[in-house]
C-alpha cells in the first residue's frame, strides 16, 4: 500500500524524544501515513515507545542516515569501513527496535562535499558494505535503500545509472534505490528518463522543490515525474522533504545549504504538500486513463 510521508524535519530538529513524538501526531494531523526520521541512536531515544506511539496513529516509520566522516563505508582506511560497517548495522537494528521497514539516505559514502573524486577502490569498499549490511538488514526484515544525491552531499552516487551499477556491485538482489526530485533536478537531464531507467529498482521517493520550499514554487517538472512514476508501475511511497533554518539545527544547514528559509510556518507548508502531491498523481492517473482508451 502506497502511503505519503513527510520528513520529520519538517517538524522537528529530531533532538529531543518529545520532538519526535509530537513529529507523529503533527503528521498524523496533517493526514499523512508515514514519517520519515533521521536515525535514532538507541542510547537517545526510546524506541520502543516512538514504536507504540506510531501504532496508535497507524503513522509507519522510515529511517534515513548519511554517514559521517569517521564512519566513510567508501573510504580507503580499513579501519573508517569497519566504522562505518558497524553503524550501519546498528542503524539497522533501530529501525526494526522502532517498527520500522525501510532504512535510507547515503548510507554508501559520507554526506559531505567532498574534495576528491572517489577511487576505484572506495567504490568496492562501499559496495561490499552495503552488500553486508542486506544481508544483516534482510534478517531483520528492513529494507535497504540507497538514496541517489547531488555532486555537493555526495561523490559516489549522483545520478540513477551510477546508483543502478552501483547495486550490481554490491552482489545483492535485496537493495534498491531511493530518488529524490531536489537531486534528480541538478544532476539528471532528463529526470523522467531516469525515473524510468531505474524502474523496479527505485522502491522509495522523495518529493522535493528545486528550492527546498513549496511544491509548486519552483522549477521542478512534476507532471512528468507523476507520468514517468506511473510508467514504472510505482505503487510504494512517496515522502515530502523539506528544510528551514526555523527548524532545524546549523550542522544540517551547513550539510545541506540552507542559507536561506523559503518557510518558516511548518503546518500550513505540510498540508500545502500533501495536497499538491494528491492533485499530480491524480492528474496524471487521468492523461493515463485518457491516453489508454481506444
Amino acid at each position: 500500500m502506497r502511503r505519503l510521508g513527510v520528513h520529520s524535519f519538517v517538524w522537528t530538529d529530531g533532538k529531543t524524544q518529545a520532538g519526535l513524538e509530537r513529529a507523529l501526531e503533527q503528521s498524523a494531523e496533517a493526514g499523512y501515513g508515514l514519517i520519515e526520521f533521521a536515525y535514532l541512536r538507541p542510547e537517545l531515544f526510546d524506541l520502543d515507545a516512538l514504536a507504540k506511539r506510531a501504532q496508535g496513529l497507524d503513522i509507519e516509520i522510515t529511517v534515513t542516515m548519511g554517514l559521517p566522516v569517521a564512519a566513510d563505508v567508501s573510504s580507503e582506511d580499513p579501519a573508517v569501513v569497519k566504522a562505518g560497517e558497524a553503524l550501519l548495522a546498528n542503524a539497522v537494528a533501530a529501525v526494526r527496535d522502532v517498527g520500522g521497514t525501510r532504512l535510507g539516505g547515503i548510507l554508501y559514502s559520507a554526506h559531505r562535499k567532498y574534495d576528491a573524486k572517489p577511487t576505484a577502490r572506495g567504490w568496492q569498499n562501499s559496495a561490499a558494505a552495503i552488500g553486508k549490511t542486506a544481508d544483516a538488514a534482510r534478517e531483520a526484515g528492513v529494507s535497504l535503500v540507497l538514496e541517489v544525491v547531488n555532486r555537493f552531499e555526495s561523490n559516489l552516487i549522483n545520478t540513477t545509472a551510477q546508483g543502478l551499477a552501483f547495486l550490481k556491485d554490491t552482489g545483492s538482489d535485496d537493495v534498491t534505490l531511493h530518488l529524490d526530485t531536489f537531486h534528480m533536478n541538478i544532476e539528471e537531464a532528463n529526470p523522467a528518463a531516469a525515473i524510468r531507467l531505474a524502474g523496479p529498482k527505485v522502491s522509495y521517493f522523495h518529493i522535493g522543490e528545486s528550492n527546498r520550499g513549496y511544491l509548486g514554487d519552483g522549477v521542478i517538472d512534476f507532471d512528468r515525474t507523476f507520468d514517468a512514476l506511473l510508467d514504472i508501475g510505482y505503487s510504494s511511497d512517496i515522502t515530502f522533504e523539506s528544510f528551514s533554518g526555523a527548524i532545524v539545527d546549523e550542522a544540517l544547514c551547513l550539510a545541506c545549504g540552507i542559507w536561506r528559509d523559503t518557510w518558516t510556518d511548518n503546518v500550513p507548508l505540510a498540508r500545502h504538500a500533501k495536497a499538491y502531491i494528491e492533485l499530480k498523481l491524480g492528474e496524471a492517473e487521468r492523461r493515463r486513463a485518457t491516453n489508454a482508451r481506444p
